[in-house]
């Protein structure tokens, strides 16, 4: 149980208000070229708007050379015991776009939903990166991190992926999860989001409207709390992490 106490990241300390897509009233809603080429062959690969590869891209029909990343593992069973995280799977289910959501990949992806913090610390290589001692023992110092799940999300980038949110623990004014891209060196970011859902297919506008509604209706609401105490370093060959392993657990206590 995580105490009350403990402090979070307010939407004002991080970036999901400024990264929120764009619903315009009476439009639908249109999967990105970024979604049609990493994503949307993976879901629907017969889909006439799929991009099956594009010149200086590394995507061929949604796979890519392996990338290691850092990440943040997420308790799926906890989730599946979560009432609220149940009430929007439900409400996803009954709304006038389940249809175009790709259901089988819950199932296929649940031991592997987390949220990157660290991406590409290693590409097109066979081993994962190494991480030094003075870093192991900086993520070490932290101790566990608590977490809270809200939900639901979508981007202004990566049209077509329904997201969780992260709010990450703030401890003596600092976002824990930033401390950790600062110890690794790598550039600190304040968007942390746990893909679950994905679109097959782009919405008219009676289903863009139902989306939007959904989003707002579950912008305040929490889904689950937990605590972190080990991080995943993750390679994997597309980014749904379909062929995903964890090559490491790289502890924080």
């Amino acid at each position: 149980m995580i105490s009350p106490a403990i402090e979070l990241c307010s939407d004002e300390e991080l970036g999901y208000e400024r990264s929120r897509t764009g619903f315009v009233p009476g439009e639908g809603l249109a999967l990105d070229d970024v979604y049609r080429l990493a994503h949307l062959p993976l879901v629907a690969p017969d889909h006439p708007k799929v991009i099956p590869s594009r010149e200086g891209a590394a995507y061929s029909m949604g796979r890519h050379p392996r990338v290691y990343s850092l990440a943040v593992p997420l308790p799926t069973a906890a989730l599946l015991r979560s009432a609220a995280f149940l009430e929007l799977d439900r409400a996803l289910r009954a709304s006038p776009f389940s249809r175009k959501i790709a259901w089988s990949l819950l199932e296929r992806r649940k031991d592997r939903l987390h949220a990157t913090i660290c991406g590409s610390l290693a590409v097109g290589q066979d081993k994962p990166p190494t991480i030094g001692d003075f870093e192991r023992r900086e993520l070490k110092s932290l101790g566990p991190i608590a977490i809270e799940l809200r939900g639901l999300f979508s981007g202004n980038v990566n049209i077509g992926r329904l997201y969780l949110r992260v709010y990450p623990e703030q401890r003596d004014g600092a976002n824990l999860l930033k401390k950790i891209q600062r110890t690794l060196g790598r550039r600190e970011t304040d968007l942390y989001v746990v893909g679950v859902y994905n679109l097959t297919d782009d919405l008219d506008p009676p289903e863009a409207a139902a989306l939007a509604g959904l989003i707002e209706h579950w912008w305040d609401r929490p889904l689950l709390r937990f605590q972190v105490d080990s991080l995943w370093l993750l390679g994997a060959m597309d980014d749904l992490v379909l062929d995903g392993e964890i090559a490491e657990l790289v502890s924080l206590v």
